[in-house]
C-alpha cells in the first residue's frame, strides 16, 4: 500500500526524468519499501543502501571516520555525509539519507531515543534536518520515513531545473 506523499514523489521525478536513491540506518528500508511500492517506482528509483553500521556507512557512502569519531553516527554531519555519499555512489539526482535512535534503547540525555537527522542532497545543494519523534520504535521509523519523502518532494520543488 502507498499513500499519497510517495504517489506524488514518484509522479513529480517522472515528469522532471530525476532519480531517486536513499540510505537508511535508523528506518532499515522503510523509505525505499515505500517508494517501491508506488506503481511506476522503477521508473525512478535505482537504487537504496541500508547501512545500519558505521562501517558500512564509511565504505558505501564515504562517510569519514572522523565524522563519526567526533559528532557520532547519529549527527548534522553524518547525514550531511551520507546524503552526499549517496547521491555521489548512485549518480542520482536526489540522495536522501536518514540516521537516528529509533529506541527503545540506545538512547542518552544528550542524544535521546527519537532523535533523527534527515540529510537531502541535489547536485546543487545538501541539507540536513534535526526531528525529535516520539512514540515506539515503529512510530519512530515510520515518521521518519514518512518525513524523509516529504523533504525530498520539497527538495524537487526548489530545484527549478
Amino acid at each position: 500500500m502507498f499513500n499519497h506523499t510517495e504517489k506524488v514523489l514518484v509522479a513529480k521525478l517522472r515528469k522532471k526524468n530525476k532519480k531517486i536513491s536513499v540510505a537508511e540506518s535508523c528506518t532499515s528500508g522503510w523509505i525505499a519499501a515505500m517508494i517501491g511500492n508506488v506503481p511506476g517506482a522503477s521508473y525512478v528509483f535505482d537504487e537504496s543502501y541500508v547501512t545500519y553500521s558505521n562501517e558500512a556507512k564509511m565504505r558505501i557512502l564515504g562517510v569519514n571516520k572522523e565524522t563519526l569519531d567526533l559528532y557520532g553516527a547519529v549527527s548534522h554531519e553524518t547525514a550531511v555525509e551520507m546524503a552526499n555519499g549517496v547521491l555521489a555512489v548512485s549518480g542520482a539526482d536526489i540522495g536522501v539519507a536518514v540516521t537516528g535512535i529509533a529506541g527503545p534503547d540506545g538512547g542518552t540525555e544528550e542524544k535521546p531515543v527519537g532523535l533523527v537527522y534527515i540529510g537531502v542532497a541535489t547536485k546543487r545543494s545538501t541539507k540536513a534536518y534535526k526531528y525529535n519523534f516520539k512514540g515506539n520504535r515503529n512510530k519512530v521509523r515510520f515518521n521518519t520515513a514518512k518525513t524523509a519523502l516529504k523533504l525530498a518532494k520539497n527538495a524537487l520543488k526548489e530545484d527549478k531545473k
